[in-house]
């Protein structure tokens, strides 16, 4: 099996964010996210979550974050140009955080122009800089990622119930299993784990970096999660993508 490096690092900076802030104020960010992806899932593949992978986990990511039945059901309409609706389109943008991180970040606008300007903005702001096209892709690979608890279940346990189905690599992190598959085998391997009996707690399309940097100077991790969260607040942008790796006793002091 091909190795990665593990990447729950942002994940877990992300749980303890939400922990910590306001709990409405963050899940009607989240719906509103969760809202466009489905938009442009259903625009680009249609309406039908059983012909369309993307659409079908957009979807159960949204009902995972408790979004209501009639604002998925709104959201795919939207997509799919029976409702009214801005439309959006999707875009990647590239740059550098503190410390030479390498950080991708893919965006749904309604307006380029707005959201380079934020996006520079932020990351000016943060000490780093928006790269141009091209400038860090090559350092990260698109892959499907599931995640299951490793609370009474083993990484062996896992490794039987997906390496048939495409797993490329199974990592422990602490309280999570990774799983790491192709893209175009994302559902199967998801399908194969609910069918072990696991408890499958997030199922998506990700990028993951084939090497990451080590950060080990609380100052220097305190302005990396900054520049993060400054992503992740912005409307425009989906997800933020990056290759530190932040050791868990620097994140709870950043966190403190």
């Amino acid at each position: 099996m091909e190795v990665y490096p593990t990447v729950s690092g942002h994940s877990k900076w992300h749980n303890i964010k939400i922990r910590k802030g306001k709990q409405d104020s963050i899940r009607g960010k989240l719906f509103t996210k969760l809202a466009r992806e489905i938009i442009v899932a259903a625009k680009e593949g249609g309406g039908a979550p059983d012909t369309n992978l993307r659409l079908r986990m957009a979807m159960q990511k949204a009902r995972e974050a408790s979004m209501p039945q009639d604002n998925i059901k709104r959201a795919v309409q939207r997509g799919t140009g029976e409702l009214d609706g801005v439309s959006y389109e999707e875009v990647f943008y590239e740059g550098y955080g503190p410390s030479g991180v390498a950080v991708m970040v893919a965006c749904l606008t309604d307006n380029r122009n707005r959201t380079v300007a934020e996006l520079r903005n932020i990351f000016s702001k943060s000490g780093g800089n928006l790269g141009e096209n091209g400038s860090v892709a090559w350092m990260f690979d698109a892959k499907g990622l599931v995640q299951v608890p490793a609370d009474g279940t083993t990484e062996d346990d896992v490794m039987v119930a997906v390496l048939d189905a495409g797993a490329e690599d199974i990592r422990v992190d602490e309280d999570v299993i990774e799983v790491v598959c192709p893209q175009d085998k994302l559902a199967m391997v998801r399908d194969a784990a609910l069918e072990a009996g696991l408890n499958v707690t997030s199922a998506e399309l990700t990028i993951i970096p084939q090497n990451t940097i080590r950060i080990e100077d609380s100052n220097e991790a305190r302005k990396i999660l900054r520049l993060m969260d400054a992503l992740d607040d912005n409307d425009d942008v989906q997800q933020s993508y990056a290759n530190f790796d932040i050791p868990d006793e620097i994140i709870q002091e950043v966190a403190g």
